[in-house]
């Protein structure tokens, strides 16, 4: 099983100053679920090399077993360090790809268009697509064969415009993840805020935030 996982390479939180990036808990648990599964993980990002890590996901009431896991594994470390530009890879060489949050994504890959066309080929390779919490943002331009938003008439989840408010970036992100994906068509359902909560929908699977992101990652090898 090989997977390929990618990573935002942008680090500002709109014009507020504040750094941001991908979120630590939502890379380092699904890569977890992954390894230890016996897949071979590949990371890649929009520019390659070290990406950011959100400094809120870093901080010390922010860390799980899988976030401590990755503070002492040089390995881990050392792959995350030398993502594979997200230009250099090719849907071909993979079962699965699956996008960690973080705020990140919604400046860059939400737009990219490498990453759009990754993922209309995962998609029309009857492939596999993951993405948590912020990271359904790269649902915002791919489209189906039929010329419509791939997420059109499918159900699907990601950041819930009750959790952005609660964060109180409802007003910096430049779009709320909810809103894009219903307008795209997309059949947006929630758990609870800040509850592990992933649907399924025609190989797409997407988490809602940062608590859902190993049972996404798990879900998301039951399809492979």
């Amino acid at each position: 099983m090989r997977i390929l996982m990618v990573l935002t390479s942008h680090d500002g939180l709109g014009d507020t100053g504040r750094k941001t990036g991908f979120w630590l808990e939502e890379f380092a648990a699904p890569y977890y679920a992954f390894r230890d599964a016996g897949a071979e993980v590949t990371l890649a990002s929009p520019q390659g090399g070290q990406p950011p890590v959100d400094p809120a996901s870093d901080a010390e009431n922010a860390q799980t077993d899988a976030t401590r896991r990755f503070r002492d594994d040089s390995e881990a470390q050392r792959a995350l360090s030398g993502t594979a530009p997200l230009s250099t890879v090719s849907a071909d060489d993979f079962d699965a790809i699956f996008y960690p949050g973080g705020h990140g994504p919604l400046w860059d890959l939400a737009d990219d268009a490498h990453s759009t066309a990754l993922i209309e080929r995962f998609a029309a390779a009857g492939k596999p697509i993951g993405a948590v919490c912020h990271a359904p943002a790269v649902f915002k331009n791919p489209k189906g064969p039929d010329g419509r938003a791939l997420i059109a008439g499918r159900l699907v989840t990601g950041f819930a415009n009750s959790e952005e408010k609660a964060v109180g970036l409802n007003t910096v992100v430049p779009f709320l993840v909810q809103d894009m994906l219903n307008a795209n068509g997309g059949h947006y359902e929630k758990g609870e805020d800040w509850a592990s909560f992933v649907v399924m929908d025609g190989g797409i699977v997407t988490g809602q935030n940062p608590a859902s992101s190993k049972e996404a990652a798990h879900k998301l090898m039951a399809l492979v």
